[in-house]
Parts: structure tokens; C-alpha cells; sequence
């Protein structure tokens, strides 16, 4: 997403953060959609697109960064930069099992959004933000872990 330091600042606003957790049932929703707008479908599904991009911009940067959403963004900044400063292994390891949980999850996801099949889009769809969610809350011990020097 081409996050500059300011931005991920911005993106650390709790706003941006809770507030992202809607996107997948936006996406979700605007892709049903063609079963009731056709092509005009794409729309909705620009603008969820639009919205992923914009949201970590549009929040002014957080007074300060004592909530477990910000913490969670900040700590995905340590999780994305582990191959220049490593993190320990245990939260290396929690981290990519749970997302590659997530990114399974988006098989049924978009198998159930393909076939208009409503269980499986909302299984995966579940399955994903638990993880990602889940994902989230490590990112806060690994802030948490850099904060006390560690």
C-alpha cells in the first residue's frame, strides 16, 4: 500500500483501524451486488478498493497510541520490517501461521462469493478477520515487547 511513516502515524488513529475491519463484508457485499446491479457492480467494488487505500490517510494521527488497535498497527510495523531488526521466533511463527489461516480462509470466501453460496462466504469471511484479528492482538505483544526494550 505504499505507507510512508506519516501514514502508517495516520493509520495508528483507532478510527482507521476499526474501521478497516469492515472492508471484507463491504467487499463482500459490493461483489454480491451483481446479482442485483449487474455491471454496475463494479462500483461498489471500486469503492470498497478505494476505501482500503485511502483509509490508513484520511484519520488524523492518534493523540497517543495507549489502545490495543494502535498498538496492533504499530506492532504491524515491527512485523513487516523482522528482516532487517529480527523479532523472536514464537511471535515469527504465530504471526505466519495466522495469517496463512487467513489467506486459506479466502478460499471459501471467494468460492462462496463465485457460486452466490452464502455459507461458505461467510465461514471464510469469519475464519479470516478471527485470524486476522487474532493477528492484531500479537502485533500488540510485539509492541509491547519493543516498548519494555526488549
Amino acid at each position: 500500500m505504499s505507507m510512508d511513516n506519516a501514514t502508517w502515524r495516520r493509520h495508528a488513529n483507532p478510527w482507521s483501524g476499526w474501521s478497516r475491519v469492515a472492508t471484507l463484508p463491504a467487499l463482500a457485499l459490493a461483489i454480491w451486488s451483481r446479482v442485483w446491479l449487474g455491471w454496475w457492480a463494479l462500483v461498489p467494488v471500486v469503492l470498497v478498493l478505494l476505501w482500503t487505500w485511502l483509509n490508513p490517510r484520511l484519520f488524523p494521527e492518534p493523540r497517543n497510541l495507549d489502545n490495543w488497535m494502535s498498538r496492533g498497527v504499530m506492532g504491524e510495523r515491527i512485523w513487516l520490517a523482522r528482516k532487517r531488526e529480527p523479532i523472536p521466533a514464537h511471535h515469527a511463527r504465530m504471526a505466519t501461521l495466522l495469517n496463512g489461516l487467513s489467506a486459506l480462509a479466502m478460499l471459501p470466501f471467494a468460492w462462496g462469493l463465485w457460486q452466490l453460496e452464502i455459507w461458505p462466504t461467510v465461514f471464510g469471511m469469519t475464519v479470516s478477520m478471527l485470524a486476522k484479528l487474532w493477528f492484531v492482538d500479537r502485533m500488540v505483544a510485539l509492541r509491547r515487547l519493543e516498548e519494555q526494550g526488549g
